[in-house]
């Protein structure tokens, strides 16, 4: 344990990929490389077990006064406990679970929307994935005016110098991504802190592609509110949202009138997804024995942070090796943030005179699993100029991720390029 009493870091990666039943599948003769992990990683054993135990010995409603909804609600309590611990929330009743990122962040727009006036403004950015514009861009119906920040095409970062010109008075919210989920850049959300909080705007952060790489504080991130997704971070299929306590309290939420007013469920709309949500903690506890090893933490929220930084540590020397191996392809062209910038284990390239599609099919049918497409980010690939050509190849990298699988990678796109 360290002086400021974290846990020494990586004891429990050495043992991590035994713990993923997918790892060992293999395709046409080939052992599978999952580096799909923007897209959905893979998930532990832990976590599923944790939902078959819901749904076997503690399936019911919720606020019930008998055995099984009490324990259901102690499952949630829990749940809200561990991602408070995970995202560096205040307390865990800012804590709130939904489908998932896209339809938290439709709700809160909705809800903020209804204390705007026609000429308020809301700054996105070109950067960023559809779920932190979509649901911006649809306050125009009430005559709220959305304006754009730049991305500089050449190193896929946010133009800061454009956004800070377009924070104004009538600025009332910045929603920016933590991370582009399409080529790994890691935005400056500090600086973008500071331009919404001096025009008294709300920042809402899209942190889906940052938190399984990042460890994360979200009271010294400075956001009002912050979603992510735990199929990200080796769980289920659920949305999380963080709320600061203030801007909780004082959205005006939708809701029927029978529902609980106090947050965080005046937000969670309809029966959540118990098991789901029993996933959502077992997937952050596999996080905290990343780091841990099984040595003792001061606090669960110590653990979390150790087990993040093995991941983190151990993800940047990979993606380092991957994106030097890519860049000596001739034929290939990486597009993301210069080296040396902030940047998360997510390579993107095209290989010339191929789409993105053709490459990731011979990548998969020798067991090398990677996405193509825009990967929702589908403004960030119009600015590139590469919608007409199938946009990307993406390659993300977890902590199941060995390094013969990136020498393997850097192989077989080579051969690909030729």
């Amino acid at each position: 344990m360290t002086d400021d009493g974290l846990c020494t870091g990586g004891a429990g990666l050495a043992r991590c990929r035994e713990q993923f039943p997918a790892l060992g599948m293999e395709i046409s003769g080939y052992p599978v490389a999952f580096l799909d992990g923007p897209g959905g990683t893979q998930v532990p054993r832990r976590v599923a077990e944790a939902m078959t135990s819901y749904l076997h010995w503690q399936n019911a409603n919720s606020h019930g006064m008998f055995a099984t909804s009490r324990a259901t609600d102690e499952v949630v309590e829990r749940a809200r406990g561990r991602l408070a611990d995970l995202l560096g929330a205040g307390s865990p009743d800012e804590i709130a679970f939904g489908c998932n990122s896209t339809s938290l962040l439709f709700h809160l727009a909705r809800m903020i929307g209804r204390d705007l006036e026609p000429g308020d403004e809301v700054l996105i950015t070109e950067l960023d994935h559809e779920a932190n514009r979509g649901p911006w861009l649809a306050l125009r119906d009430g005559g709220v005016v959305v304006r754009e920040a730049r991305v500089d095409t050449a190193t896929c970062q946010l133009d800061m110098e454009d956004l800070a010109e377009k924070v104004g008075p009538r600025t009332r919210v910045v929603a920016v991504g933590a991370a582009s989920n399409a080529v790994g850049t890691i935005n400056n959300v500090p600086a973008v802190r500071r331009l919404a909080h001096h025009a008294g705007a709300l920042l809402v952060v899209d942190a889906v592609h940052y938190v399984p790489h990042v460890p994360l504080d979200a009271v010294v991130m400075g956001c009002d509110f912050l979603v992510c997704s735990a199929y990200k971070f080796f769980g289920p299929h659920l949305g999380v949202l963080y709320g600061r306590r203030e801007a909780f309290e004082r959205l005006r939420c939708h809701k029927v009138e029978p529902q609980l007013d106090s947050i965080p469920h005046r937000i969670e709309t309809g029966t959540p997804n118990f098991e789901g949500i029993a996933g959502a903690a077992a997937a952050v506890e596999f996080i905290a024995g990343l780091g841990t090893g099984g040595t003792a933490c001061a606090s669960e929220r110590a653990a979390v942070l150790a087990g993040m930084r093995a991941v983190e540590a151990y993800e940047r020397g990979l993606a380092k090796r991957l994106h030097e191996g890519l860049t000596a392809i001739p034929g290939v062209r990486l597009y993301g943030p210069p080296p040396g910038e902030p940047r998360t284990p997510t390579i993107s390239f095209v290989v010339k005179g191929m789409t993105a599609g053709d490459v990731a099919e011979e990548l998969g049918d020798a067991g090398i699993f990677v996405w193509d497409g825009d990967f929702y980010a589908t403004t960030l690939i119009k600015k590139l100029g590469l919608a007409g050509r199938g946009g990307l190849v993406r390659i993300g990298l977890a902590p199941y991720t060995t390094r013969e699988e990136i020498e393997r990678t850097i192989e077989a796109v080579a051969r690909v390029a030729q």
